[in-house]
């Protein structure tokens, strides 16, 4: 059960009675840098590569939780009811914000990184992979059937970019040009990132371009690049979903007759399950320290605690399993 609205309500009382909350135009308690707390491991990262020296980042959701089911503590209340802006991933990921807010009394600015941003809406185990852009709409907060894993396209994490940098601009004028100049920066990186991925990807055979995984995370990175999503262990967007016996099974005959070669465990996901449908179907899993980070990063300091190198962990990941080259 998630905390109630009553209980966060109180612990924001008393957050606020000890320190405060100023949601002006000058940084709270007076500090030069901009307090930011964002929800999820990816919109940190972003925000600190935007922000740079000029921000502090407090990042709520630790590396290794599950986002779909996080439950806010009274820390998280007293972190929001002093921020300066809060950065969220938006499309129903962390709706937990919302009561978050309410009970912190927070009247700052809520930057929802999924806006503008094309949604991918349903599940793929009718459809295989969906081309770019089709059956898409522009995200702007919560919607329960998208897709909320829009990082997964260099070209969405360059929109969600832009987001934060018009969001710290606004809060912090006189750093509008070092927030511009690193926004610049980070997205001539994710152009790399995308230009190494589409290389990395075209090696595998193209009759092994073929995924499973443990939920259904990587929708937006199969449709720019070409990959088949074969299924899921867990049939949904969100990680709590569960498959019958008789699913595991379905899916392990579907894994046989596709010619799929390996079945992906996620790094937030015990592996058990993923394990067994690939003992079933007869393919490698691919889990332990090559597991995907699919909901959020890597440990800080690891080569996935941040956004390009656990998109780059992933592919590399994916392209050896499957047979391509690095």
């Amino acid at each position: 059960m998630r905390p109630s609205l009553a209980a966060l309500t109180v612990a924001a009382v008393l957050a606020t009675a000890a320190c405060g909350s100023d949601s002006g135009t000058e940084p709270a308690g007076g500090s030069t840098a901009l307090d930011v707390v964002a929800t999820t491991p990816v919109v940190a990262d972003f925000a600190r590569a935007v922000g740079g020296d000029r921000i502090t980042v407090r990042q709520l959701i630790k590396p290794g939780v599950d986002p779909h089911d996080y439950e806010p503590s009274p820390a998280d209340v007293q972190a929001v009811a002093d921020a300066d802006v809060l950065v969220r991933n938006g499309v129903g990921l962390d709706a937990w914000l919302d009561d978050t807010v309410t009970a912190a009394g927070f009247a700052g600015p809520v930057v929802d990184t999924s806006t503008g941003v094309p949604l991918r809406e349903g599940g793929h185990e009718e459809e295989g992979h969906e081309e770019e852009g089709g059956e898409a709409r522009e995200g702007e907060g919560a919607h329960e059937e998208a897709d909320p894993h829009i990082w997964h396209d260099p070209t969405n994490a360059a929109i969600m970019v832009g987001g934060i940098e018009k969001a710290l601009a606004e809060r912090d004028p006189d750093g509008r040009a070092t927030y511009r100049a690193n926004a610049t920066a980070y997205r001539a990186e994710l152009t790399k990132l995308d230009t190494e991925t589409k290389a990395k990807i075209a090696s595998i055979p193209a009759e092994r371009r073929k995924l499973v995984t443990n939920h259904d995370a990587l929708g937006y990175y199969c449709a720019r690049y070409g990959l088949d999503f074969v299924g899921s262990i867990i049939p949904s967007f969100d990680s709590a979903a569960e498959l019958s016996g008789k699913e595991l099974a379905d899916l392990a005959g579907k894994i046989r007759q596709t010619g799929v070669k390996a079945v992906f465990s996620e790094a937030s996901l015990p592996p058990r399950t993923a394990e067994t449908v690939a003992r079933e179907a007869g393919v490698e899993v691919v889990g332990g320290e090559d597991a995907l980070f699919a909901d959020g990063l890597g440990p800080e300091g690891s080569p996935g605690g941040t956004y390009l190198g656990a998109e780059r962990h992933n592919t590399d990941t994916i392209v050896r399993a499957l047979g391509g080259r690095v």
